[in-house]
């Protein structure tokens, strides 16, 4: 079954190099008359989506508008969200919909729990939401073509909700070959395989990516990798700062963050953990512009700044770190402009 996949709204890859032009790149996925994935079985987990051909990082491999989005009624500590209310929300939204539309919601995968069996209130509706739908900024919303990307721990796509253009765009995050399956991650990636299947499980899953079925050496240094990563990430970020380190003190604490934020960057990379790999190059330039290593700082933020403008070329965020890149490369062309003789 082959999926139509509109990919001209945003921009896809962008010019790694410095002396390109500033300018959103052509989506080479429009001119395409072969579309990026089809939906097929996928071995153990059902349905899947596969690349059709072969792609790039940031190529776009699909983009969404949502079917249904809900508000949910407020999330209560140790219950979640209260099911019944939930349930009443989802069935209106559901029922709004023409025909095939729902026959697409209903035609979703879902796992129902111990506790959604034994409740007679709850909507047959709910378990399809919760096992496909994705919360973007203070709804709850369901992506029926996206639902079909199942999950990894080391995902080769990313998405995100852009809301200007109402979609949710899922986004190559590495060389993906053809054939290849496609998969996102449907958790925080940032912690050990028991704490991971532990959210998984409300998927009703166990997950067999190439992470979690690895040999047990290399499953405990994925282990170990990730969990350094999540702490050097709280370590670092609260503390991010541009202003000078004037005093021998703050100088030393801000050398021994740039160090640190390097050995991030390595963690991430070391990992392949793709989804978090702007953050960490976003922090690594901060951390080397406070140490006035003008060269690396530039580096890192422009790497920050293509894998940003990768997911929403208008983002709040991808303006900083352009912002950041040209302030870097001004201060580091100073720089070799007074080292000259």
């Amino acid at each position: 079954m082959l999926i139509f996949s509109a990919a001209c709204d945003v921009p896809s890859r962008y010019s790694p190099d410095f002396t390109t032009p500033w300018k959103h790149s052509p989506d080479p996925s429009c001119h395409s008359t072969l579309q990026p994935y089809i939906v097929k079985h996928s071995p153990g987990k059902g349905l899947g989506a596969f690349a059709s051909r072969h792609l790039e990082p940031g190529d776009i491999i699909l983009q969404e508008a949502p079917v249904m989005r809900i508000r949910p009624p407020p999330f209560q500590d140790g219950i979640g969200y209260p099911m019944k209310e939930m349930g009443a929300s989802i069935r209106e939204a559901f029922e709004s919909l023409p025909k095939e539309g729902q026959d697409e919601v209903l035609s979703l995968h879902a796992y129902t729990t111990a506790a959604e069996t034994a409740s007679p209130d709850v909507d047959e509706l709910v378990p399809i939401y919760r096992s496909n739908a994705y919360t973007i900024d203070k709804e709850i919303a369901l992506f029926p073509k996206i639902a079909r990307i199942n999950h990894s721990c080391r995902p080769n796509t990313s998405y995100v909700w852009i809301a200007r253009l109402n979609k949710q765009v899922v986004y190559a995050t590495r060389r993906i070959e053809e054939g290849e399956e496609l998969s996102v991650t449907y958790i925080p990636l940032l912690r050990n395989r028991q704490d991971r299947q532990k959210r998984l499980d409300q998927y009703g899953f166990k997950c067999s990516c190439e992470v979690c079925a690895a040999e047990e050496d290399e499953l405990i240094a994925s282990d170990r990798r990730r969990e350094e990563i999540r702490q050097v990430f709280n370590n670092l970020e609260p503390h991010l700062s541009l202003e000078p380190a004037e005093s021998t003190a703050a100088r030393k604490i801000a050398h021994a963050m740039a160090v640190e934020s390097a050995r991030l960057v390595k963690l991430v990379e070391e990992e392949g953990l793709s989804d978090y790999y702007d953050r960490a190059y976003r922090i690594a330039a901060i951390c080397h512009a406070r140490t006035e290593q003008w060269e690396p700082a530039a580096l890192w933020a422009h790497q920050s700044y293509q894998l940003r403008m990768m997911a929403d070329s208008q983002s709040h965020e991808t303006k900083e770190m352009e912002v950041l890149t040209e302030r870097f490369l001004t201060k580091w062309e100073q720089l070799r402009s007074q080292s000259k003789p």
